[in-house]
Formats: C-alpha cells, sequence, structure tokens
C-alpha cells in the first residue's frame, strides 16, 4: 500500500475517537462504480477559496496546480491548499470535520474513508458517482473502501500495489529470463534460483510471516476474504471458511517452501527486507513500486536493468488480488461550498488529471481500470508490474472497528503463527476469528 501502510499508525491512535476501515471486492475488470445520474452542477465560485487538505508526499505542487488551473478557470475560484503532516492526522481531521467550517475537500487513505462517513463526517456522493467516474471503472481497492452501506463517500485519486520485486540478474545466472506468468512457472524459477543460491540463509523470495498483505493475496485467491457484511451490517469474520483456509495452507507451504525459517515469524522491518534484498540473501520480495528506490539507495550497484517486477500469480490461475494502498477524494458533510468541492474532485478524477499528473508525474497508479492500461505504454516496464497487479486489487474490511485488528497486529500474528506452524491454520482461524467477530461488530 504504498506510504499508506503509515496510515495503520494513525489510525490506531483514533481508535477511542472514530473507527478506521477499508472493504473490497475482487477485480478491477468488473464495475465497481456505485451508480447514480446527477450531474455534477457548474456553479461560479469568483470571490471564493476552496480550501483542501493534501497529506504530506501525496501529490506535488505541479499536479495540484494543474487541478487548480483548471478548476479556477471553470469556476472563477481559488484553492489554498494546506499540506498535512502524517503525525496526528486522523484526530485533527475528525476534529475538523465537527466545525461548522471544514475544509472543503480532504485528501484520505482510502482505509481511512469508512470510519469518517459512519460518523456522518463526509457528504453522501452516490447520486454524482457517475459523473465522477467519467465513464471509468474504478479500481475496486479505491472505491469499495469509499463505499458504505451502499453509499459513495469519497472519490478514487490514486494507487499503489504490490508486485513481486526481483533480481533480474540473479535469475538470470539461475537460468530464468522472464518474469512468471503462472505459479507453476513462480514456483520453477524460485526452485532454480534456490538450487543455485544454497546457503541457508538464502531466500528465494523473502516472505516474512507477519506480511499479511502478502498472505492475504493467498487466502482471497482461494477466493475466502477477511470478513464479510450482512445486509442488517453485521459483520462476520472468514479465515475458518474452507476457501480461506485453503488460502492458509497455500501461503504457509509457499513462505515455507522460498523463505528462511528465521522469516517465519518477524514482520518486513526487522530485519528489514530491502537490505535482505540490496545484501543479495534474497532474489526476491513482495512490496509496492517505493521499494525500487530503497533497494537502489541501499546498494547502488543494482540499476534498473537489474530489476523487475511482477503481479504474484494464483493457484486460480489469474494473478492474485493485491491490497491496494492510495488516496480518496472526500468532501465534508459541513462543507459551505459543496458544489464547488465537487467540481474541484471531479477535475482530480479525470482521465486528464489521471494519466497527464498522476501516472505521468507522479508515477501513481491511475484510479480506473481504463487510466492503468492507457499509462501503461507512457511508465518504465520496471513499473508495469505493479500497474498490472493493481488491475486485480482488494482491501480491508469497511467496518468501524477494524483499526483495532490492524492496530494490535491481531492478523500479523496470525499469518505468523501459520507460517511457523505455533498454531494450525484452524487453530489460528478460530482465535482470529473469535477476536474480529466481537471487534468489527463492537457498538451494534
Amino acid at each position: 500500500m504504498n506510504h499508506r501502510t503509515r496510515g495503520a499508525a494513525a489510525v490506531l491512535a483514533l481508535a477511542t475517537a472514530v473507527a478506521l476501515s477499508a472493504c473490497a471486492n475482487n477485480g478491477a475488470d468488473t464495475d465497481t462504480s456505485p451508480s447514480g445520474t446527477t450531474q455534477v452542477a457548474a456553479v461560479r465560485g469568483e470571490g471564493k477559496t476552496l480550501t483542501v487538505w493534501v497529506m504530506d508526499g501525496d501529490y506535488s505542487d505541479p499536479t495540484l496546480k494543474a487541478i487548480n488551473d483548471a478548476f479556477t478557470q471553470q469556476t472563477g475560484a481559488k484553492v489554498d491548499v494546506q499540506v498535512q503532516s502524517w503525525d496526528g492526522i486522523t484526530t485533527k481531521i475528525t476534529t475538523a470535520l465537527a466545525t461548522s467550517n471544514p475544509p472543503d475537500v480532504l485528501d484520505l487513505g482510502n482505509t481511512q474513508v469508512a470510519s469518517f462517513a459512519a460518523n456522518g463526517g463526509l457528504k453522501d456522493l452516490t447520486p454524482y458517482a457517475a459523473d465522477l467516474a467519467h465513464a471509468q471503472t474504478w479500481l475496486s481497492g479505491l472505491v469499495n473502501p469509499a463505499t458504505v452501506d451502499g453509499k459513495l463517500y469519497a472519490v478514487p485519486g490514486f494507487a499503489g500495489a504490490r508486485a513481486v520485486i526481483y533480481n533480474k540478474t540473479m535469475w538470470a545466472k539461475a537460468g530464468i529470463t522472464k518474469a512468471p506468468a503462472t505459479i507453476a512457472e513462480l514456483t520453477d524459477a524460485l526452485t532454480k534460483v534456490k538450487a543455485a543460491n544454497p546457503a541457508p540463509d538464502f531466500s528465494p523470495l523473502y516472505l516474512p510471516g507477519q506480511n499479511w498483505y502478502a498472505g492475504m493475496q493467498f487466502v482471497w485467491d482461494a477466493g475466502g476474504d477477511i470478513a464479510t457484511a450482512d445486509d442488517a451490517g453485521k459483520w462476520t469474520a472468514g479465515f475458518s471458511t474452507d476457501k480461506a483456509q485453503a488460502g492458509l495452507a497455500d501461503f504457509k507451504a509457499f513462505q515455507n517452501q522460498f523463505s528462511t525459517p528465521a522469516s517465519r515469524t518477524v514482520d518486513t522491518t526487522n530485519p528489514d527486507q530491502v537490505q535482505v534484498f540490496a545484501d543479495g540473501k534474497t532474489s526476491a520480495i513482495v512490496a509496492t513500486s517505493g521499494f525500487v528506490g530503497r533497494i537502489q539507495k541501499a546498494n547502488p550497484k543494482l540499476t534498473d536493468a537489474d530489476l523487475g517486477a511482477f503481479p504474484l500469480p494464483g493457484k486460480s490461475g489469474k494473478s492474485q488480488p493485491v491490497m491496494l494502498g492510495g488516496s480518496d477524494w472526500g468532501i465534508p458533510a459541513r462543507s459551505n461550498d459543496a458544489d464547488l468541492a465537487l467540481q474541484w474532485t471531479k477535475i482530480a478524477a479525470s482521465p486528464e488529471i489521471q494519466i497527464k499528473w498522476v501516472a505521468g508525474h507522479e508515477g501513481f497508479i491511475p484510479n480506473s481500470a481504463e487510466g492503468i492500461k492507457t499509462a501503461k505504454a507512457t511508465v518504465s516496464e520496471l513499473k508495469q508490474g505493479f500497474f498490472d497487479a493493481a488491475l486485480n486489487s482488494k482491501a480491508t474490511p469497511a467496518a468501524a472497528n477494524w483499526a483495532q485488528l490492524e492496530g494490535n497486529k491481531d492478523i500479523n500474528n496470525l499469518f505468523a503463527a501459520v507460517a511457523s506452524g505455533s498454531k494450525s491454520p484452524q487453530e489460528a482461524a478460530s482465535a482470529f476469528d473469535a477476536t474480529a467477530n466481537k471487534a468489527l461488530n463492537a457498538g451494534q
């Protein structure tokens, strides 16, 4: 989830005040955009100034200028962009939403939207959904977390997806000259890499047991899910289902075969998987595109020519669904200029901005399947694997108390227990599901 992984800490800090959440559906090749037939009104705004909060590191000044210039030309209104730091942001947003003069547009992490919507802080955008989508098919990992009880509360801005980052040079020495497209090809490639690098501390694909983002890909690929909600909004955790159990078994088998025993209980930062890759102790990791630069910083000898990326293939015959990180645009329910905010958001989500600026300038993944297919022609070969991965995306449950489970690392521990064998997949699932059912349904 690119830099959005930082959101988990901020979310936890807010757990007692507002809950953060996300939900998911299957791949972006299906129509995941909510319905809505009302056109965004073209109102004028001379003499007015729209306030937009943007998170530090999300959008550069040139991209924001392109959006603001188009907005000012269309409406006559000006824009006051206020860049926000991550430290304490969820509390700051909660406070702002409770005032009579909140910002007009908010840059929200895709896993943050549902909680603010559940508390009535965000405007219901459902009537405008079709117009805001510009006839594009939004990525499910962005739009589904923004959809609560069938209503749209934020508009997808950009995405970040995980893919396999691998050392092409190391693989070539083992006889593999192209990226695998199937799980059988991947298994064969990693087996050859392992044979060519027999050191006991070497992992063909370094996959820490606590890396639940990657672990969930195996569960989703098998047809399982973290939790589902019924029509009454009651959540039922799903790791004990037959499909999720099959996915957990697949994860354990893969992790145990291709990552070191020492990796079965650790997370991605201790030891740092970037350094593991940079030191040549692994030929591959599962991470977002931002890790490419971090790897090269840790080992400047690794150039773009040495590295490649591809979606992790699944036993389903397709690439595994990935957990998207990214940004959605929300409009506070108490915005004093909601009509202008709608126009600004429509411009920010437009194909023109998405292709030329979000993808072309920022290097982010656009918010739609169509945008990805168009933008792929303009990005480097190394980045194309991440764009491909984003076409099949999922996210976490859109439950108000999801932050508690993520913040407490209950789900990290689930996957680590399975990988290490300290619990069977059924034992680990039963324990997690019991905790999750209480947490996700608390307050109902």
